[in-house]
């Protein structure tokens, strides 16, 4: 666990390194203009929507740890070429390749979480895996930044090198990985996987709770992820006068409510409904919008704006914050042992899909339609509210609540054997009896 999460921080420090810069560098360093630069972003996005599809069956036919390799190798090679590109071919070719690249790993990366962990330890180890991520990306965003200059092309031809380093260094430290194999496991892998993994999809659509969650993963990225670049910030410089520097400032203060609070926040949604935390988040983000209206739409002084912008950007790191040990472990839970990476990748195309209609839609709005905008994505943080409660009742208890299940088995009840026959065997079996119930005691005494 300790090398995947590892590896996985220092692939997204080096995607911290040039995420930013990408539509600088292909508009304005490359001199290819902004149409190019936007059909670049559209090319990222639409590589990962056309290679999920069929990821989640080949993790659950061969293994996440080839894939991990095979999805760091290609974003490499897409990473390097990005820094070496100066023609529109060469830039869409390999903004394919880092964005099919990146796309993959993600549900390979959390099959090999699950692999790695159990019910009780599932929640800890996303929530380390989105505090790594998040940590990874700001320090490579913060590092990039002192290094680009737009004037130097080599510069960029660095950070876009520094990249493809990392993405290296992430499938030689996957390679070193031995995955633990359970039974259970290896009982998940039948001879007829193939057989198995074409009704794999079937048998998620009918898998209710699975629809539900995938439904209400849309809306979460649609109402948060997919407004962060795109029709928030439009919003504000438009709507709240906000100085482009400003949204810098914002984009920090999300980071570091996400990396102050992950812990802190975990020790609280660790003994707590899944559902329960969920429909708080959407509530959480309400208020958020509401900020945000307050900073666009208000009457007070600029500064009171700007306050209230990076207070909307500090209130999403905080839902996100909560999020992260809560929706990606319940996707693991939901899914059968045979399917979990179609499961994993089945959400990840919900939420690469949602990353794509989001600015569509927000960014247009957010530019023009201020107050229309603010009421519907608050509308839809209410939506996330309603949707999650519903969850809730499709859930198991131990689903909905895993620390109920660290419960179950730390608390035993020692039964007395009354001693009723005599035999020559009455020696060790009190013997066994009373380890069993010091055993038992012990137990008991570690649960309270």
């Amino acid at each position: 666990m300790r090398r995947i999460q590892a590896g996985n921080a220092l692939s997204a420090f080096g995607l911290g390194f040039t995420v930013p810069y990408l539509y600088v560098y292909v508009a304005q360093v490359r001199d290819l203009g902004a149409t190019t630069a936007g059909a670049v972003l559209a090319v990222f996005a639409m590589a990962a929507l056309v290679a999920l599809p069929f990821t989640g069956r080949v993790i659950d036919r061969r293994g996440p740890l080839p894939v991990v390799v095979g999805g760091a190798l290609l974003a490499s090679v897409g990473a390097a070429g990005m820094g070496l590109s100066s023609s529109v071919p060469a830039v869409v070719l390999s903004a394919a390749l880092l964005g099919a690249g990146t796309a993959v790993m993600q549900p390979a990366l959390a099959t090999m979480i699950v692999w790695c962990s159990d019910t009780s330890t599932r929640t800890r180890a996303f929530a380390m895996q989105f505090f790594l991520q998040n940590l990874g990306l700001g320090i490579g965003g913060l590092i990039g930044g002192h290094i680009v200059d737009e004037s130097r092309p080599a510069s960029f031809t660095l950070l876009f090198g520094i990249e493809a380093a990392m993405f290296l260094v992430l499938a030689g430290i996957t390679l070193t990985v031995r995955l633990p194999r359970s039974l259970s496991l290896q009982d998940a892998m039948p001879e007829n996987a193939e057989a198995k993994a074409k009704g794999g999809m079937r048998a998620l659509f009918r898998h209710k709770a699975m629809v539900q969650l995938c439904v209400l993963g849309f809306v979460l990225f649609f109402a948060c992820y997919g407004q962060f670049e795109s029709g928030l910030a439009a919003y504000g410089t438009e709507a709240a006068g906000i100085e482009p520097a400003t949204l810098g400032t914002a984009l920090a203060a999300n980071t570091a409510v996400i990396v102050a609070a992950q812990f802190l926040v975990l020790r609280f949604v660790e003994r707590r409904r899944r559902s329960r935390v969920i429909a708080a988040v959407g509530l959480i983000w309400a208020v958020a919008w509401i900020a945000a209206g307050y900073a666009g739409l208000g009457h007070g002084s600029q500064a009171m704006a700007t306050a209230a912008f990076i207070s909307t950007y500090a209130l999403f790191g905080l839902g996100e914050a909560m999020l992260s040990p809560t929706v990606a472990p319940l996707v693991a839970d939901l899914a059968p042992e045979s399917m979990v990476g179609q499961y994993n990748a089945a959400f990840a195309l919900v939420k690469q899909l949602a990353l794509a209609v989001g600015p569509a839609v927000g960014g247009p709005m957010g530019a023009a339609l201020h107050g229309p905008y603010v009421v519907t994505f608050a509308l839809f943080s209410l939506g996330i509210t309603v949707l999650a409660l519903r969850l809730g009742k499709q859930l198991t208890p131990v689903q909905d609540q895993p620390s109920l299940a660290t419960v179950g088995k730390s608390r035993v009840v020692v039964m007395h054997k009354p001693e009723t026959e005599a035999g020559d065997g009455d020696g060790a079996e009190a013997e066994q009896t009373g380890s069993k119930q010091a055993v038992a005691a012990q137990r008991v005494a570690s649960a309270h």
